[in-house]
């Protein structure tokens, strides 16, 4: 059986740790050639010897500031001259940076997450558009439940961020989708085994929030890394636009 992604390239910022970890082992399963962005987390060597042995290829490493244009655009030239190309482009990199309510949130916070969220969403896609697939080229873009529900106490300034990911990702589907490049958001829930929570997230409000989701568990990496598999296969061909809500009944869009 042919896999689904079988002679495709796929890039994975923050692809290192956590949710995006968790893709670019999906897409290496399905057949993907991966190349993948990191900072704060260098990728294990465990990590790089199962991309190698599931795709057949050696994956490319990236140390990347997704906020700083220039080591962006230096990725992007590196992607090209190592593939040729790139059929799907997974933006990953996003980060709470630092709890803040209202009266505590400084400028340079407000700007540094959003950076974080928003610059670097726009920085890799504006960088790797020339290098897609016309016809087949899929952008997928991780946002959060937080972008639809305000998040916890704190997380004003990433709530916003990621609800400006779902606008972007519905402009830049119109206005990509003559070129036969589908865009969509994937807006995972309560995922535990992340940095996210790890830091974030105290073992009390951990609790409290697995206690509210219906399905009765907290999220895990591999439950992002399928609607993923999806959303970058042929099988989603004609859908463009949405978000993919994946919170185990907490939140219904």
């Amino acid at each position: 059986m042919t896999k689904l992604l079988a002679g495709k390239t796929a890039l994975v910022t923050g692809g290192s740790v956590g949710i995006g970890e968790q893709i670019a082992r999906q897409f290496a399963d399905a057949g993907a050639r991966i190349a993948l962005t990191y900072l704060t987390h260098e990728p294990q060597e465990e990590l790089v010897a199962a991309l190698t042995s599931a795709s057949g290829h050696q994956p490319l490493l990236l140390p990347v500031d997704a906020t700083a244009e220039s080591q962006v655009a230096g990725a992007l030239d590196q992607v090209r001259a190592e593939f040729g190309g790139l059929d799907i482009l997974v933006n990953n990199v996003g980060g709470l940076v630092q709890r803040a309510t209202l009266d505590a949130l400084e400028l340079d916070l407000w700007h540094r997450v959003l950076a974080v969220n928003l610059d670097s969403l726009f920085l890799f896609t504006h960088h790797a558009h020339p290098l897609l697939t016309r016809g087949s080229g899929r952008i997928i873009n991780v946002a959060s439940l937080a972008g639809r529900s305000g998040g916890h106490p704190g997380a004003l300034a990433y709530a916003t961020a990621k609800a400006g990911v779902f606008g972007f990702t519905r402009s830049l589907a119109k206005e990509l989708a003559p070129e036969g490049i589908t865009v969509n958001a994937l807006a995972p829930g309560f995922i535990e085994a992340t940095p996210f929570h790890d830091t974030f997230t105290s073992a009390e409000s951990k609790a409290a929030t697995i206690t509210a989701i219906p399905a009765g568990r907290a999220g895990v990496p591999q439950d992002v890394a399928g609607p993923a598999l999806w959303l970058a296969s042929e099988l989603s061909g004609f859908v463009t636009g949405t978000v993919v809500d994946i919170n185990g009944g907490q939140y219904f869009g």
